[in-house]
């Protein structure tokens, strides 16, 4: 009874991370800035959000930290800015649901990786569940590949944002089952900020003059698709291999494309809902059979 209550809690934060985290390409288009200031921003206030109360609270975790410790997370803020650059990037060339498959690929990397270097091996239901759910975004993503040039751009760039996003969520695995949630996303949101604050300047963007809207999806980037969506996928760091958290976030090109259709006036294709369809059923077989850590370790945050 205890074990399917802790496994509806992991599926129900893992949801609410995947629904927030969908918002993140809207709110991106919606923002009438270059892609490093909005990348900026969202970092910046999320963690000017985030860390005072973390200060306030895990003031003896955070000292308990080791060097080693600190590594992790300075590879993994870094690792997150990066990623924000390039994905925000490509959404300046391709579309919504192009994008975010692409930057979504990012299992099939960790996926690699850890079974190459950790030992978070791929079992074979998840592979499976990986394949099926990468033959959907080649589906949702095939039109736009056949146009070349600027859209191609847009895909490359994604797929760099996917590689680094892999990264992060691999070394988030290193850090994450040692520390709680709030002193993990203190240190390396705030490392993350201060990367992409130190790539604006280096570049002169301007930070300032933008209209109300364009603030308000700062704001609205660093809550929702930041600290309600990247967050609950740093929570079940704890709980679940990288390999298995990034499958999960390949639910976003279909929580954005169908937010597309409805705020930015981007009506999915019949192709696209196909896609659609065997990302979510990638995604149900990726997650079968999945074995959970101890329940002290489920409880806590």
């Amino acid at each position: 009874m205890m074990a399917a209550r802790d496994d509806l809690r992991l599926y129900m934060v893992l949801f609410v991370g995947v629904v927030a985290a969908s918002f993140g390409a809207i709110f991106v288009r919606l923002a009438e800035a270059p892609s490093l200031v909005v990348a900026t921003y969202r970092l910046v206030i999320a963690s000017l959000i985030v860390a005072p109360v973390g200060l306030l609270r895990c003031r003896g975790e955070l000292r308990a930290l080791s060097r080693s410790d600190m590594s992790w997370a300075v590879v993994s803020g870094m690792l997150l800015t990066l990623h924000f650059v390039f994905w925000i990037a490509s959404l300046e060339h391709t579309t919504v649901a192009s994008s975010v498959f692409f930057v979504s690929t990012s299992p099939i990397f960790v996926g690699v990786a850890s079974h190459l270097l950790t030992r978070d091996k791929l079992s074979l239901t998840m592979s499976a569940g990986i394949a099926v759910a990468v033959l959907g975004g080649m589906v949702i993503a095939w039109n736009d590949l056949a146009l070349g040039g600027e859209a191609l751009r847009g895909d490359l760039l994604a797929i760099v944002g996917a590689v680094m996003v892999g990264g992060y969520f691999m070394a988030g695995r290193k850090l994450r089952p040692k520390v709680s949630l709030l002193a993990y996303v203190t240190v390396v949101y705030s490392i993350a900020a201060l990367g992409a604050l130190t790539l604006t300047v280096l570049t002169k963007h301007r930070l300032s003059g933008y209209s109300a809207q364009t603030w308000a999806m700062f704001i609205l980037l660093a809550v929702v698709p930041q600290l309600v969506g990247h967050s609950s996928l740093n929570w079940a760091l704890r709980l679940l291999p990288a390999a298995a958290v990034g499958i999960v976030t390949l639910g976003e090109p279909v929580g954005s494309t169908v937010l597309a259709h409805f705020l930015l006036k981007e009506p999915p294709t019949a192709m696209t809902v196909l896609g659609g369809t065997l990302i979510l059923a990638g995604i149900f077989l990726s997650l079968q059979k999945r074995p959970l850590q101890r329940t002290a370790e489920v409880k806590g945050l």
